[in-house]
């Protein structure tokens, strides 16, 4: 053997010696935690908070279910069981109607699957007796189960032991959770009184079960009777019907041989009965052949030609009814055609006249302001009018006076001659002396209206003292111009008969009245 190959064997040697030992190093570590327990590891390992352990630092760690690595030496490993264990409890106690009773019950309980229960568990109870762990949870049922019992009856606890037993679970959880125990079943085994209470509380039910024993028995003899009785009745009754049976057996028997001797002469009837049967039934197949053959050579023509001629009568009323409906539809047609174009016609008409309308009251406005303003202007002009000529009178009274009575002079002619406006014919006498005579009459009457003009305008231009009226010129406002006052000759109109008549056929009397009226 060469010498590599001494050295490769002394490596795998080695190698294998290597693997041995960690094999055996890490089985030595390495533990694993069985389903019903739990492992305590204490020591460099611990430290960590376990899983589920919110917020609680603690200085061990807890292993379930599975396996971990323990250095020899630097950690430290205990395990704590999570098998159930099962407690039996006797408890002297006081129902809530003073009687003293004697409870026994069963309790099975476990340290908790969570790690806080493991934790709050292995603080408690890890490497103590199991007798200490079983007298701690007996001391706390013990007190709850009293006080419970306490605030029942007797009856309550018997009859209703389920919530009994669930009012003392129920109390008894809190504190059980604190040692990191669950509780998995509390039972009550018993229920006893020394002095016989609840033996006396039997006492009336068992004289009642008694009673009703006996009247169960007298009931089932009673019943007993009467089915022996109805049985009785029931054998009579089957003899009876048995006899019954027999005679009407014997009076078949009796007609089935009075039958058998009518037997010859009843089937000679019933061939002769089958015989005119058939021939009934020939005479009716030949009449409904006859009915049928009559269906088909008249009934189904004549059906054919009724069905044509109601066929053409229903198409041809069809036709009618569909160009009534057509010349219909067309006069509808029409007759809304025309209404639409009367409708759009008289739409045409009622927005023209609206927009005539609009058009004559917009000029019927536009005319009225026209107007209102025209109004305006001349009211204004003559408002400035009057206030100059209140000017002028304050300044000189007698210029303005005679222009009033210019610009009224020729309405005082007129109404002085008003007279001569239906003098048809005038004769003059005396010749131009009569002329210039009227003449200067005239221009005497229009002489004596300008004074009376005059008179009567100065008390209106100027006021009570002779002095033109202060303020707002109101009261010198001279009256608007008009015709002078005419004298009472001159006003006097002529009568038609004077007026009517020649000159040559007026009588001395007018000839009189003027004398001073020129001839001509």
């Amino acid at each position: 053997m060469t010498d590599s190959q001494m050295f490769l064997l002394a490596v795998g040697i080695g190698v294998l010696v290597v693997l041995l030992l960690v094999i055996l190093l890490f089985k030595s570590t390495w533990r694993i935690a069985e389903p019903d327990e739990a492992l305590i590891i204490s020591g460099i390992s611990g430290g960590k908070s376990a899983s589920g352990i919110t917020g609680e630092s603690m200085r061990f760690k807890i292993v379930t279910g599975g396996g971990t690595v323990v250095m020899p030496g630097l950690s430290k490993v205990r395990a704590i069981s999570l098998m159930a264990h099962e407690s039996e409890i006797a408890v002297p106690c006081v129902s809530q109607q003073k009687i003293r009773l004697d409870l026994r019950g069963v309790i099975v309980y476990k340290v908790g699957d969570d790690f806080r229960s493991i934790a709050n568990a292995a603080r408690r109870f890890l490497d103590r007796p199991a007798a200490e762990l079983e007298s701690k949870v007996q001391n706390v049922f013990v007190g709850h189960l009293r006080a419970i019992a306490g605030s029942m009856t007797v009856e309550e606890m018997i009859s209703d032991q389920d919530k009994f037993a669930q009012q003392v679970r129920d109390r008894c959880t809190l504190e059980m959770e604190s040692f990191g125990l669950v509780i998995d079943s509390f039972q009550i085994q018993s229920i006893t009184s020394p002095s016989n209470y609840i033996e006396n509380l039997a006492v009336p039910h068992q004289a009642e079960v008694e009673q009703n024993a006996r009247i169960a028995r007298a009931q089932a003899d009673q019943t007993a009777v009467a089915q022996e009785q109805t049985a009785q009745a029931q054998i009579a009754e089957s003899i009876r019907g048995t006899e019954i049976k027999k005679a009407g057996f014997q009076a078949e028997i009796d007609k089935a041989q009075k039958q058998a001797g009518q037997q010859g002469p009843l089937a000679e009837a019933q061939a002769r009965q089958a015989v005119v049967e058939q021939e009934t039934r020939v005479a009716e197949l030949q009449a409904q052949q006859k009915e049928q053959q009559l269906q088909v050579d008249v009934r189904k023509p004549a059906d054919a030609e009724a069905y044509r001629q109601t066929t053409l009568a229903a198409a041809g009323r069809d036709v009618r009814i569909r160009q009534a409906e057509a010349a219909a539809q067309e006069v509808r047609l029409a007759a809304e055609a025309q209404a639409a174009a009367i409708k759009l016609q008289a739409e045409a008409q009622a927005n023209a006249t609206r927009v005539n309308g609009q058009a004559e009251a917009d000029a019927i406005k536009a005319r009225g302001l026209a107007e209102a303003d025209a109004i305006r202007a001349r009211t204004q002009a003559e408002a400035a009018g009057i206030e100059s000529r209140a000017a002028a009178l304050s300044q000189n009274q007698e210029a303005v006076i005679a222009q009033q009575i210019a610009q009224t002079m020729p309405e005082i002619v007129r109404a002085a001659a008003a007279p001569f406006e239906h003098v048809g014919q005038f004769t003059v006498l005396n010749g131009a002396q009569g002329v210039t005579s009227a003449l200067s009459e005239v221009i005497q009457q229009a002489g004596a209206l300008a004074m009376v003009a005059r008179r009567t305008i100065t008390p209106l231009l100027t006021g009570p003292e002779g002095q033109p009226t202060p303020g707002d010129g109101s009261a010198a406002r001279p009256r608007p111009a008009g015709p002078a006052p005419v004298p009472l000759a001159a006003r006097r109109p002529p009568r038609p008969a004077d007026a009517a008549k020649p000159a040559d056929a007026q009588g001395p009397a007018d000839a009189a009245k003027a004398p001073d009226e020129p001839k001509g």
